[in-house]
């Protein structure tokens, strides 16, 4: 138990490899572990996982979304996204996996990388139940039995939408909102408190939940099943009342020391991101933020992972400390390979813009300047977030007269010109 034993003054393995990874004292992570501003999330079953430790003061992560659909089920592809995802740089991998045997996927991804994964355990319940004819029939030991199955197979964290209560829907009903839930694990519980009339259940039995993640270790992302699904409904009444339980939750959850993180939306404008990050912070009383995006305009399909990687690096700077990428298929269609790595490299970009203005990661920007004004091609390629596209560029228009610069320039080269004339 990472924040258990953090409060002991115990340092894990875990804790002590995050901290050299982070180059932070072992004490910095001790202390974030147990005040709940960082976590590192790690199954105790799970072996040979790579961790990463999330939260306040340390580099921002990204997280890669993969998985089945009803009308797509190729396991191989899944397998080969969460690589992909891995190789370009993704600190977790999520499956989302609805379509085809969505037990295989999982446990082949958990054998197929080393960082930590997380997955939508209501998915898989809600599509048990609708195999036996009754999604809404799904049941409480339906939802537990399959977050202690993932748990189990050694999933590392889980998203629980555990705000999506009673209450929440009846100020949804009010509420006028543009787009009314765009979650799939929202919908998903929404319509059984409806269908039903009753609690959500990983509300209502919230405790049970605390003893399963302690079993297991199992990190919980509380998940923002009301979240704003367009710009028109951005920071309403819906949002910041979920947000408000999960808050409340996250207190109970340190209580057991359960590792938690909060998930925040969805769509906003430039000018509320910044504001929804403090709230969260303020709210959730600092605990790691996981963000989806923000997508900052809602007419950009196909170019969403852009959309999302302007957002998700002001929400960084502003102090989230997770993001969730998007890909160019968002909206439209179940990603391809070429649309994770797209993804997870926009993404990249975006996390490290903001760790640049928060001090962290400067290094290598400068040694990229230095091999800039050296010419040295070597040298950037290997500094580059990706490496392969920018050798792929190099190589399409190389230089015929002189190999040391480019063709945008030519023997007008500024860096070479400037170079040869201070010499003298």
């Amino acid at each position: 138990m990472q924040m258990e034993e953090a409060k002991r003054g115990a340092v894990t393995p875990e804790a002590e490899a995050v901290a050299k990874a982070e180059g932070k004292p072992v004490k910095f992570l001790l202390r974030g572990l147990a005040a709940g501003r960082l976590i590192i999330p790690r199954n105790a079953r799970r072996e040979n996982v790579s961790v990463r430790g999330i939260g306040e003061g340390l580099r921002t992560k990204i997280n890669a979304n993969i998985g089945t659909s009803p009308d797509y089920a190729d396991i191989d592809e899944e397998v080969e996204k969460a690589k992909v995802a891995v190789r370009y740089g993704a600190d977790t991998v999520m499956d989302l996996s609805i379509g085809g045997d969505v037990d295989e996927v999982r446990r082949r991804i958990l054998r197929a990388v080393n960082v930590p994964v997380g997955t939508v355990p209501v998915y898989q319940a809600w599509i048990k139940a609708a195999s036996r004819g009754d999604a809404e029939g799904m049941t409480s030991d339906d939802l537990f039995n399959g977050i202690r199955r993932h748990a189990r197979d050694g999933v590392d964290f889980v998203t629980v939408h555990c705000g999506v209560t009673r209450a929440a829907i009846e100020t949804l009903k009010r509420s006028g909102r543009l787009l009314d839930v765009v979650s799939r694990g929202g919908a998903f519980l929404a319509a059984w408190v409806l269908h039903n009339e009753q609690e959500n259940p990983l509300y209502k039995e919230f405790d049970y939940l605390l003893e399963l993640a302690r079993e297991f270790d199992l990190t919980l992302s509380l998940g923002d099943g009301m979240r704003p699904g367009c710009l028109a409904d951005a920071s309403d009444v819906v949002q910041f009342q979920e947000l408000l339980t999960l808050g409340k939750l996250v207190e109970r959850a340190w209580a057991k020391d359960v590792q938690v993180m909060v998930e925040g939306p969805g769509h906003l404008p430039l000018d509320h991101i910044e504001a929804n990050v403090k709230i969260e912070k303020a709210m959730c009383k600092g605990a790691p933020f996981y963000v989806l995006g923000p997508l900052v305009t809602d007419i950009a399909p196909g170019y969403d992972h852009l959309v999302g990687a302007i957002g998700g690096a002001l929400a960084a700077w502003a102090g989230a400390d997770f993001l969730c990428y998007l890909t160019p298929a968002e909206h439209l269609c179940l990603p391809s390979i070429e649309d994770v790595k797209d993804g997870v490299v926009a993404t990249k970009i975006a996390a490290h813009v903001a760790d640049l203005v928060k001090g962290i990661g400067a290094k290598r920007d400068d040694e990229m300047a230095k091999a800039r004004k050296e010419l040295d091609w070597a040298k950037q390629f290997r500094l580059a977030i990706d490496s392969e596209k920018a050798q792929e560029f190099r190589k399409r228009r190389p230089p015929l007269l002189d190999s040391k610069v480019c063709t945008m320039c030519g023997r007008w080269c500024a860096i070479k010109m400037i170079n040869t004339y201070l010499k003298k």
